[in-house]
């Protein structure tokens, strides 16, 4: 599992420091070197999608490292208790 968590980091994507939300919008935009209003206007316009914006939009959110490396994915896995 750590080498998937490993994969992501080395993609070199992380939440943008300019977020509203989740700051999905905002790395993107940072990543791509474009307007951060022009994709926070074409992540709302995915949500008009039935389920796929959204959806998405969480699954992106749950597995994007913040600045500091972490991934909210990994952090919740980690702190589960070990199965019997």
């Amino acid at each position: 599992m750590d080498s998937i968590f490993s994969a992501i980091r080395r993609l070199r994507f992380r939440r943008g420091p300019q977020r509203l939300l989740g700051g999905i919008a905002g790395g993107i935009a940072h990543r791509l070197g474009v307007n951060v209003w022009l994709v926070r206007l074409l992540v709302l316009l995915s949500f008009l999608l039935p389920v796929i914006g959204v959806v998405l939009y969480l699954l992106i959110w749950i597995v994007t490292p913040w600045h500091n490396g972490s991934i909210p994915l990994e952090r919740s896995l980690q702190k589960r208790p070990p199965a019997h």
